[in-house]
């Protein structure tokens, strides 16, 4: 995507924000890519309680008392060691020089960032990549299904259920034999990512009129994003904006 798209994309945002505000109220629109919104609003009324009442405690406690650099090396820990599920799916997905470069980065970082706590690849010309088992099901073929909103995760669908499970088969902290351990790497890591977070989420919720229908379209749009590598033809970009601006008619039935 070019400066140009990504300026108009942008621009389409904006102009559907402000005639949101306009309009001063939100209503329930049938969605096809939607059929489960009762249950999905439900349970992520539920989630927004349970991140009211406990994750953003947590994460800002977590942010309170870590220091900065600390922080950034518990971030880079569990990013090195979701770059090993980013290299099987990129082999997965055949992207072979993709698959090199991050199998190096992984190296890179485990060996001379002493275990990850250090992001040298980066340094080096190793950028991060996001590759994860939904995309790789997206590029198999496999559809995305509707939209569907799963307690404590979040946003999702019935690919990217699949997805979730195959992300976790490919973590080694799952195969590590003390539930102890396991349970507070997996805590740590969401206390963490929940703080790093907190100001991104903070302004998302404060510029959307219906937070579901902004959180909904957010992930859709980014899930189909990454499964093309960010090559969404000019025509799906112009309905995106369109269904941005509440265009019902427009909206695809089985997004990616």
């Amino acid at each position: 995507m070019d400066k140009q798209q990504l300026l108009r994309r942008l621009a389409g945002l904006l102009v559907a924000v402000a005639l949101s505000g306009c309009a001063g109220t939100s209503q329930t629109v049938y969605d096809a890519r939607d059929p489960w919104q009762g249950w999905n609003r439900d349970v992520q009324s539920f989630n927004d309680g349970l991140d009211d009442y406990v994750m953003k405690p947590v994460a800002k406690g977590y942010q309170w008392v870590t220091p900065s650099f600390v922080d950034r090396g518990v971030t880079n820990f569990f990013s090195n060691i979701d770059d090993i599920g980013v290299t099987i799916n990129d082999l997965l997905q055949f992207k072979l020089a993709q698959t090199g470069s991050d199998g190096a980065r992984f190296l890179v970082n485990t060996t001379a960032g002493v275990a990850g706590l250090f992001d040298v690849a980066t340094l080096i010309d190793l950028p991060k990549h996001n590759e994860d088992f939904d995309q790789t099901l997206g590029v198999w073929g496999v559809p995305m299904g509707p939209y569907l909103v799963l307690p404590f995760f979040g946003p999702s669908s019935p690919r990217g259920v699949g997805g979730l499970v195959g992300d976790v088969a490919m973590n080694p902290i799952t195969y590590i034999n003390s539930l102890a351990i396991t349970g507070g790497l997996f805590t740590l890591n969401a206390a963490d990512e929940r703080a790093d977070n907190l100001t991104t989420e903070k302004i998302a919720t404060e510029a959307a009129v219906d937070r579901y229908d902004f959180f909904k379209n957010a992930y859709l749009q980014q899930r189909r994003f990454l499964v093309l590598d960010g090559n969404v033809p000019e025509e799906e970009e112009e309905i995106d904006l369109n269904m941005d601006l509440g265009d019902e008619s427009l909206r695809p039935v089985n997004p990616y």
